[in-house]
């Protein structure tokens, strides 16, 4: 860990001189140069079997490949769109438009058709390479119906069709775009409303998938199973990116099954896995009740919400490491702080780590921007070369979002202590407002954490026509026998003020996510509206 003694919540930049800016190529070629036969990319089928792979040579053989038939097809700037899960054409067409020079529009494909037409007009898309269907979303007739409907989409292609995919390929040449040339733009995942496309830039989202990699432990040859969604930064920036920059082996998968994984864990003995809490809840019990031997698991990340002290101390258990956690956005590339492996188990399960290297963090006054003193709540901010260009085609959300002396605002509620650990507690949106108080949901849901029978948590705010909004606790268990709602009540009061107290308790069987894995809360929030939990209701 850095060790710093701060006397307001300001953290300088740390990790000695920042590395020379890069690009997506001078990446690929770097690591390729240094172990050009080890395994790069192995892709897995369904069943978790390895189906095709390329080391470090033949992938940049055919990166540069797809590349030049990309420039002979777009011009340098094209924004194209890529609707398809986890194949490894994703992860070659990722890669090709950073050395042709064009810019990646990274589409959910759990997205319909009202979805996928204002992704592809907002980007200004002019093509769309695609798969066929996944999950039983028939994407491919989405999309030529929506493609129908815009005709800037010159090009459809199917990833699975090769010959289209190289078609050109002897006729363009290859680019050299700079490090801070816009590469791809990333929708944000929506947890409380439509997305905004965050324009993002080869350094930024090379360097922070690189560093944040190597705080995780990762090292040259290492193997780890890659089964987050791509279209998000932790999938296409952070394990894809940030696993080729450190010479990794990237296993892959075209979808998460806990079963199918905890498979691959056992027979390749990777060393490594990231998952959002949910998934990781997933892979333990996975692993309980297969018996499957993952003994290989050095370190394990996550990201998206806090990890509740039982399940890090079942990641010891069963898994072989404790959890770091990874904050960020998709604006940052998307890594602001990170834990370290050394930390204690307060800092893991209590806090969201540390800064992550050429990156400053402040905690500011929502009203004002000054900086808070230590252990006060605030906004986090973020000052560093992974902030993104702006949003696409929005100055006035850009604007709001980065102040004018290059702060980007996450909109994230938090304090941070001498050391420079921080805590999340809030969001400014999510705020509850209950009788003119405002209640923040992490503070609440950090507490009910505690309980043994409960394994995951969301705290919203519902309408209330005297207290303005009252307080709804959504829970999801675990084996332990459930408590009644007196026993909650008993449970939050010898902890947090009556104020915090839940006025609704609410068991879930599963969670409206986004396609990067986080809850959204508005939509819990829609569903008691409409009714759905009255039979849990008092």
């Amino acid at each position: 860990m850095y060790q710093v003694s701060l006397t307001e919540s300001y953290f300088p930049a740390h990790g000695g001189p920042e590395p020379a800016p890069r690009t997506i190529g001078d990446m690929l070629r770097a690591s390729t140069a240094r172990k050009p036969d080890q395994p790069a990319l192995k892709a897995l089928d369904y069943d978790g079997s390895i189906v095709r792979s390329w080391s470090y040579s033949e992938l940049l053989f055919d990166v540069e490949r797809l590349a030049r038939a990309l420039a002979n097809r777009h011009e340098e700037g094209a924004r194209v769109a890529v609707y398809a899960n986890n194949v490894p054409e994703w992860v070659l067409l990722e890669l090709a438009c950073g050395l042709a020079g064009v810019i990646l529009v990274t589409v959910n494909p759990a997205y319909q058709k009202r979805e996928l037409k204002y992704v592809l007009e907002q980007s200004r898309s002019e093509a769309i390479y695609y798969v066929a269907d996944f999950r039983g979303n028939p994407m491919q007739q989405i999309a030529d119906e929506v493609c129908n409907e815009i005709p800037a989409i010159r090009h459809r292609i199917l990833l699975t069709d090769r010959a289209a995919l190289f078609d050109g390929e002897d006729k363009g040449e290859l680019r050299n775009p700079g490090p801070r040339d816009p590469t791809q733009i990333q929708y944000t995942s929506g947890t409380t409303g439509f997305p905004k496309g965050a324009l993002l830039h080869h350094n930024g989202l090379v360097t922070n998938g690189i560093e944040a990699m190597k705080r995780a432990g990762v090292n040259q040859g290492d193997v780890f199973v890659h089964h987050m969604p791509l279209f998000h930064t932790t999938g296409c920036a952070i394990l894809a990116l940030g696993g080729l920059g450190v010479g990794a082996t990237m296993l892959l998968a075209p979808v998460f099954d806990p079963a199918m994984v905890v498979k691959v864990m056992e027979r390749e003995r990777t060393r490594f896995i990231l998952g959002v809490p949910t998934m990781l809840v997933a892979l333990i019990e996975e692993v309980e009740t297969s018996g499957r031997d993952v003994s290989s698991t050095r370190r394990i990340m996550s990201g998206g919400s806090m990890v509740p002290p039982e399940l890090c101390r079942k990641a010891r258990k069963v898994l072989g490491a404790p959890i770091q956690i990874i904050y960020g956005q998709t604006e940052t590339s998307p890594a602001l702080t990170q834990a370290w492996y050394e930390d204690s188990e307060e800092d893991l399960t209590q806090t969201i780590g540390q800064p992550v290297p050429y990156t400053e963090i402040s905690i500011r006054d929502p009203a004002t921007s000054e900086v808070m003193p230590i252990g006060e709540q605030g906004e986090i901010c973020a000052r560093a070369y992974s902030v993104m260009l702006g949003y696409n085609d929005n100055p006035d959300a850009t604007a709001a979002t980065i102040d004018t002396d290059n702060w980007l605002h996450t909109g994230d509620l938090g304090r941070m202590d001498e050391r420079g650990y921080v805590k999340i507690t809030g969001r400014v949106k999510e705020m509850i407002i209950r009788g003119g108080e405002n209640l923040f949901p992490a503070e609440i849901e950090n507490a009910l954490l505690e309980h043994e029978a409960i394994s995951e948590i969301a705290i919203v705010g519902i309408p209330d026509e005297k207290w303005g909004e009252q307080v709804a606790c959504f829970m999801r268990g675990n084996s332990k026998p459930r408590p009644d709602d007196a026993e909650l009540k008993r449970f939050i009061r010898e902890r947090l003020s009556p104020q915090k107290t839940p006025a609704y308790w609410i068991w879930v069987d599963g969670w409206p996510l986004t396609g990067s894995g986080k809850i959204q809360r508005f939509k819990l929030a829609e569903a008691f509206e409409e009714g759905a939990y009255t039979d849990q209701v008092e």
